[in-house]
């Protein structure tokens, strides 16, 4: 990060004089001077701190640990604050030993002085104060390792070893991401040329393979098929040649303009190519025996035509001098045709990419014909070259990225309303908060001594966590300030807080608390014939007390997922008896219920147009429900187990870990016409189809190697993240390309 920062300075100090802002220069470079961080320098910060030491500044060494303290080490997370205190208990034992080994007593003295009321209710110095009237106290067990040179070592490599990670956590502006955007896109470039030289490659061994026996047509516009063998400065050259020779090959073809330079015959003109076919001299760039026998009749007709020629140029010098002329006139506007139409063809290339059309089977090599006629207009050959009749994909895979800082399987992963921010929760408890644009960066590691089952952002404001732990607290976490700020007692029979929703309002959310009857493994034992006990509660976020309990009927059930709509007025849940319950949240009661599953609901969702609710249960089935007629399916499709779990990894000699499903396992685009569900490799994208008995698959995401079970779908205009995370602990970023029809 100090090399960043230093570059960062420069290219300001640059931007300024460029400006002319010299008075803001000065202020710059007086700051810079005096700034107590060293540019996020450790080993300038550690000299600094030496230098304290060696000086004996008391004063110095406290004012300075203390800034530190202040600017730095105040943000990190309560975990830390035991290894910062020893951290400075260190730094003062290695002051106090130096002024021993320098015999400097008075300093010794002076320190105890004026620390004593702060070190005397500490354990760490009750022995200490001793140590001025120690005759030898390098040579006493208590102080002597104090005296050793590994100890001094170790405390400073230490120190260094913690600003240096402390450094690379903190969340930096997007101003010092510019060497991370720089390598990033000389990545890509770099990728982007392998991938052209070996779509290059793969065009020469087509043509090799093809051979010259019959014409080639090609789908693509004619500059595509020879962009390996000529560029536009070579076309520009070839072009003027072709003016100076025009007077005796007016009626060449145009197909020989993009012929290389080294095919043809070096110093004679090609008098007879007007005898050659188009269909000839496609064959003559792919063939070099048919090439070779091509040249040879053309030579021999140039040695027949050239007495005639000599003729009639010495028989009638003005005649044909005009006829030369117009010749080139005609060569120059046709010449200027061929290349507008050309570069009207490369727009229309690249303004459009082509869709993605099934693979054909057969040779690779093989390439379809076009239609009979070819004299149709560019528009409407282009329409036919990509694809015409093939169904456009309704997404476009951008990008994949991977954010691999959890090691173990993944609970719940959700992006907050913003779509700048993902929590994230692992089954051993840890919490990650991370950004993904510009660059992928941690913004807080949350570790809880209790185990957490859920997570939730809230609405308003956005940077509030709702944290749901298997010990009947809901912890309330600010992810910029990175503290707890609230911590509510749910219910003590009731420990597991197996979901949270907060309203679309901000100003309360639901709680859904069940007793610790159901196993945490997801082995596939019998269900009981009596579903665990829960509660469903409704707090509020600025009081921070509960408003009120929901009624459960017919009994009160553990409540596994529960969603809001877009204004909050309406709240579905699905529960382990199977029923799914809509409940009326202006009058705080259940509307309707109705049994939707052979087993417990794991996942229920409102659709777009909020007149249906979607829900996944432990039978298997994904299914759309009408909120108008209660118990009233619109469609039903069976998933495999793979999207609805229970989740299974298996490993060597027998392993295998099984995982109930926690968190979200589907979710919808922004327009609520397609859905993501968990794979076993991947996330997979349905289109859906109203009263259909099977959903049509688009999209494949992939990149998983262990099954994911939660998704999420972040939507911004055309361009949308999935998030899908998986049972190793990895979570992709699937950048996707939304294509309007």
């Amino acid at each position: 990060m100090g090399s960043a920062v230093e570059r960062t300075d420069e290219h300001v100090r640059e931007y300024l004089i460029y400006r002319g802002f010299t008075s803001t220069l000065k202020h710059l470079d007086n700051d810079i001077k005096a700034d107590k961080e060293k540019g996020f320098r450790v080993d300038k910060i550690i000299d600094q701190l030496q230098q304290f030491v060696q000086s004996f500044d008391l004063s110095g060494l406290k004012e300075y640990w203390l800034y530190l303290d202040r600017r730095l080490f105040s943000r990190l997370e309560d975990v830390y604050r035991s290894t910062v205190n020893k951290l400075r208990i260190s730094l003062y034992r290695y002051y106090v030993i130096n002024t021993v080994q320098r015999g400097n007593l008075e300093k010794t003295q002076e320190f105890f002085q004026k620390q004593a009321s702060e070190l005397q209710g500490q354990a760490e110095w009750r022995d200490w104060f001793i140590l001025p009237f120690i005759p030898s106290p390098e040579q006493n067990p208590a102080f002597s390792q104090y005296f050793s040179r590994q100890w001094a070592d170790t405390f400073l490599v230490s120190l260094h070893n913690f600003l240096s990670v402390l450094f690379q956590c903190m969340p930096q502006p997007v101003l010092l991401s510019f060497d991370a955007e720089v390598q990033k896109m000389t990545g890509l470039s770099e990728e982007n040329e392998q991938l052209r030289q070996l779509l290059f490659a793969l065009q020469t061994e087509s043509r090799d393979h093809r051979g010259g026996e019959q014409m080639v047509h090609h789908k693509l516009p004619t500059y595509v098929q020879n962009m390996d063998r000529l560029g536009d400065t070579e076309l520009d050259l070839v072009t003027s040649q072709r003016a100076v020779s025009s007077a005796t090959t007016s009626t060449r073809n145009f197909f020989s303009t993009f012929l290389p330079q080294g095919r043809r015959t070096s110093g004679k003109p090609l008098q007879a190519t007007s005898g050659s076919s188009p269909s000839q001299a496609a064959m003559g760039r792919r063939d070099p025996s048919s090439n070779q026998h091509v040249k040879s009749k053309e030579a021999g007709q140039a040695k027949e035509v050239k007495p005639a020629s000599t003729q009639s140029s010495t028989s009638d010098p003005v005649g044909s001098q005009s006829q030369l002329s117009t010749n080139q006139s005609a060569n120059q506007n046709s010449r200027h045709k061929r290349i507008q139409d050309h570069e009207k063809e490369r727009k229309e290339l690249f303004s459009k990419p082509p869709p993605q059309t099934p693979e054909k089977k057969g040779e690779p090599w093989e390439v379809e014909p076009p239609a009979e006629s070819s004299s149709e207009p560019p528009d409407s050959l282009n329409s036919r070259s990509w694809g015409a009749g093939v169904e456009e994909q309704p997404f476009i895979k951008l990008s994949q990225e991977e954010y691999g800082e959890h090691h173990s399987s993944i609970m719940h992963c959700r992006v907050d309303c913003s779509g700048r921010r993902v929590a994230s929760l692992d089954v051993d408890g840890v919490i990650k908060v991370w950004s993904f644009n510009p660059i992928m960066q941690t913004k807080a590691t949350i570790m809880s001594k209790s185990p957490l089952l859920s997570l939730e952002w809230a609405t308003k404001p956005d940077r509030l966590l709702l944290l749901g732990s298997g010990v009947g607290t809901v912890r309330l976490y600010d992810t910029d300030a990175k503290k707890n700020l609230y911590e509510m007692n749910i219910d003590e029979a009731h420990p597991r807080i197996l979901s949270l929703a907060c309203s679309p309002s901000g100003s309360s959310f639901v709680c859904s608390a069940a007793a610790p009857g159901r196993s945490g493994s997801a082995e596939s034992a019998p269900r009981l014939p009596i579903p665990v006990s829960g509660q469903l509660l409704l707090w509020d976020t600025k009081t921070v007390k509960q408003q009120l309990q929901f009624s459960l009927e017919p009994e009160p059930v553990a409540i596994n997922c529960t969603a809001f709509n877009h204004n909050g007025n309406l709240l579905v849940t699905g529960a382990a008896d199977g029923v799914i319950r809509l409940f009326d949240m202006q009058q705080y009661e259940s509307a309707m219920s109705w049994r939707a599953h052979d087993g417990e609901v794991y996942s229920v969702e409102f659709s777009y147009d909020e007149n249906t609710v979607f829900s996944i249960g432990e039978d298997g089935k994904f299914i759309q429900w009408n909120i108008h007629r209660c118990g009233v399916k619109q469609s039903e499709q069976i998933l495999p187990q793979d999207a609805t779990g229970p989740f299974v990894l298996s490993g060597y000699s027998g392993y295998k870990q099984v995982q109930v499903p926690r968190g979200r396992l589907f979710t919808f685009d922004s327009e609520g016409q397609h859905v993501l569900t968990c794979s076993s490799s991947g996330g997979l994208i349905y289109r859906l189809a109203n009263g259909e008995s099977a959903l049509e698959r688009v999209l494949s995401l992939g990149g998983h190697k262990a099954p994911v079970v939660t998704v999420d779908w972040c939507s911004a205009v055309d361009c949308g993240t999935c998030l899908t995370a998986s049972m190793d602990g990895k979570i992709k970023l699937s950048t996707l390309l939304a294509q309007k029809s």
